[in-house]
């Protein structure tokens, strides 16, 4: 399924089905409708209706009064479950062309309530009968978006929404079809559409580097490991030393050894999450030029309990020299991060910023509602992220990363453990782990609560919502424009 087209008019087309987005009790004059039109929608809303949908037979108009909360991102969010609430009567009517425009409430709803409405309907239909698959397609094809739009934030809109259905349809591929390799492969597609640099290091080269973490969890597999390195370097950055994503890329998790039982193992083609949201965030921002220095590292594998898989009990050498007791296979993805993460000191980074669905225990902590984050950067980029997740929704919620839970991953008999003894604090212990690894100041993101929905949360819809994308979108682009302001 593709992103409707999405543009910009500077007056609302005639007759044309029209998205009307209101604040105040009243509908606005401006709205084309007949006194006995406007009397039911009046009544409508007085009822507390949030949303009206009038037939004029040769076009329909749907009303959406905004509510005014105490924080504007709260208002924002609702227009964006309005949107998702809107999508069913919308499709029913099956418009070719919508447009949609605002009246007395705040700047940017027109976009807002875009947004939600495409990421509302997307759908993973690549797979279905060509039966099934018509009843997917009474989407508008183009979205006329009505008034003085900057044109800037328009192209980020679209950008994004167009990175978003490429992680959510990587990520709904199963297994059989995106395995470590293939995943490589569509990164690199990705890249000569948007124009960043990549370098993809296959088995030999990953031996090479002695990336013991990696190299163990792939042991069970019959496909070779990957490591993508991507990376978008303007050619006069506003940063100095770039910011460095790394994204986990496990294909598929079976817990390796320490098997998963059957419904924990249902939705593992997800855990590779972390991974396609850093190379969606890559692309919109070399797709939008953002003058800003960022390297995006990818290591992918799946865990599986194959021939010669590892085990626990296993000690391995990571990349970064550091040795490493195995406690549970089912620990993979913080071996493969830690890699990465020491890898990363060869760029010299600012930041890093670690995005992966690593724990259950951050799921049972903060449920499908925030992303766990855990860090040791600087509170001006920790702000500056909290802030971004306020405003795409996508809201972070912070644990500690204090030097009393190294205690838990010590080891008799190598340097650390991949998993503490007990269960105690399972997000931050794997948070901790990672520390030990990156060398530079680092935010991690565990997205395991977010990034599989066993519901639509509106606009989020069930599946993979493809979390940390628009996140991290807003969350550099607000670091660029600091950057310019300096």
């Amino acid at each position: 399924m593709r992103v409707p087209n999405i543009v910009q008019l500077s007056q609302i087309p005639v007759n044309q089905s029209i998205v009307v987005i209101f604040g105040g009790e009243g509908v606005p004059l401006e709205v084309n409708l007949t006194p006995k039109e406007r009397e039911f929608a009046e009544q409508r809303f007085k009822g507390g209706d949030g949303f009206v949908a009038i037939n004029s037979y040769s076009y329909f108009t749907y009303l959406i009064r905004t509510k005014e909360r105490g924080e504007s991102y709260k208002t924002r969010e609702e227009l964006r479950k309005m949107a998702y609430k809107s999508r069913k009567a919308i499709l029913e009517n099956n418009h070719r062309e919508l447009a949609i425009v605002s009246y007395n409430t705040y700047k940017g709803a027109v976009e807002d309530y875009a947004e939600a409405f495409v990421l509302s309907i997307y759908s993973f239909d690549k797979y279905l009968v060509k039966s099934k698959k018509s009843e997917g397609k009474r989407y508008p094809e183009t979205l006329n978006l009505c008034g003085g739009l900057d044109q800037v934030d328009l192209g980020w809109l679209r950008t994004t929404l167009e990175a978003a259905y490429w992680v959510r349809d990587l990520i709904n591929e199963p297994v059989s079809t995106v395995n470590s390799t293939a995943l490589a492969e569509e990164i690199r597609k990705l890249s000569l559409s948007s124009g960043f640099q990549i370098d993809i290091l296959v088995g030999k080269q990953i031996e090479a580097l002695k990336m013991g973490g990696l190299l163990a969890v792939n042991k069970g597999s019959v496909d070779p490991p990957v490591f993508c390195i991507l990376e978008h370097k303007p050619s006069n950055p506003t940063n100095k030393r770039p910011i460095v994503l790394v994204g986990k890329g496990i294909v598929y998790d079976s817990g390796g050894l320490n098997i998963k039982t059957g419904e924990h193992m249902a939705d593992m083609k997800g855990d590779m999450a972390g991974a396609a949201a850093v190379a969606g965030t890559i692309a919109v921002i070399s797709k939008m030029k953002l003058p800003l220095h960022v390297v995006g590292l990818i290591p992918a594998t799946d865990n599986r309990p194959g021939g010669n898989a590892y085990t626990q009990g296993d000690i391995i050498t990571m990349f970064n020299k550091t040795t490493v007791e195995i406690g549970n296979t089912d620990a993979e993805g913080r071996l493969i991060l830690a890699d990465a993460l020491s890898y990363a000191s060869k760029f010299d980074p600012e930041l890093l910023v670690n995005l992966a669905t690593l724990t259950g225990s951050a799921m049972m902590a903060f449920g499908d509602q925030a992303i766990a984050m855990m860090a040791n950067a600087d509170r001006r980029y920790v702000d500056l992220l909290a802030e971004s997740g306020r405003e795409v929704y996508e809201r972070v919620a912070e644990l500690p990363l204090w030097e009393e839970y190294g205690e838990l991953i010590k080891s008799d008999v190598a340097d650390l453990r991949n998993v503490a003894k007990g269960r105690e604090a399972g997000a931050i212990v794997a948070g901790k782990f990672l520390e030990h690894f990156a060398d530079a100041p680092l935010i991690h993101l565990d997205i395991a609560g977010t990034a599989i929905t066993t519901k639509d949360d509106f606009y989020r819809l069930k599946g993979f919502p493809g979390s940390g994308l628009r996140l991290m979108c807003a969350f550099l682009k607000k670091l660029s424009n600091k950057y310019i302001e300096q």
